[in-house]
């Protein structure tokens, strides 16, 4: 069969995706994370409609966490100085299941749209880090996505994974990456690229040309 070979925009998107995973890992860590990218992943999510990648994701300087993070993943097969790679494209992977699964079931998504609805009403009443908006969409996330048979592993210190405002928060980028992977998908990403085109997708994050 017949696969064309991945784009810029699947490039920019799964990008998009690493950048969550990212910070995913950081917050289970550390319990902290960069609230600028916090809020651009956030931003992302609440936006149902786009009219571009650049509408969506702003500057791609804005994506340089999660472009570093796949170079270092995907360029030469190297890692360099990425710490863990196996539990980031673990998460990545995991991510492109449920975006498959979610797509896939019509009830779910029209939940899901309702919710985020609410949840951008919300974002314009306080602001998009309050802690209401991470509250509401983490609730969302487990009323929905979290019925789900596959669940996302998340490993790190139980010190901060049991404290309900950090595992708000990484509901709320796991659900973000889920949404750059549906827009993924939505532009002709499949699997077969993660497994044999890592290189090209590498060559076109645009930090690196």
């Amino acid at each position: 069969m017949f696969f064309s070979t991945p784009t810029s925009d699947q490039a920019v998107a799964l990008a998009a995706v690493f950048q969550c995973c990212e910070l995913v890992s950081q917050l289970a860590k550390t319990g902290h994370a960069p609230n600028d990218d916090m809020a651009l992943c956030l931003t992302t999510l609440l936006n149902q409609n786009p009219d571009s990648l650049t509408q969506l994701y702003g500057p791609v300087s804005g994506l340089s966490l999660g472009m570093n993070s796949m170079y270092q993943l995907f360029a030469d097969g190297e890692t360099g100085n990425h710490k863990e790679p196996g539990e980031i494209i673990r998460y990545v992977i995991a991510i492109m299941y449920l975006a498959r699964k979610v797509a896939g079931d019509k009830n779910m998504l029209g939940k899901i749209a309702n919710g985020i609805e609410s949840a951008e009403r919300q974002a314009q009443h306080f602001s998009i880090t309050h802690d209401n908006v991470y509250a509401n969409l983490a609730s969302l996330y487990q009323s929905t996505v979290s019925t789900l048979r596959l669940r996302v592993q998340v490993t790190g210190s139980s010190k901060y994974l049991g404290q309900p405002a950090v595992a708000n928060r990484i509901r709320c980028l796991l659900f973000a990456a889920i949404r750059s992977a549906f827009l993924w998908q939505q532009l002709g990403g499949k699997r077969i690229h993660l497994a044999f085109y890592r290189k090209n997708l590498a060559s076109l994050l645009p930090l690196y040309k």
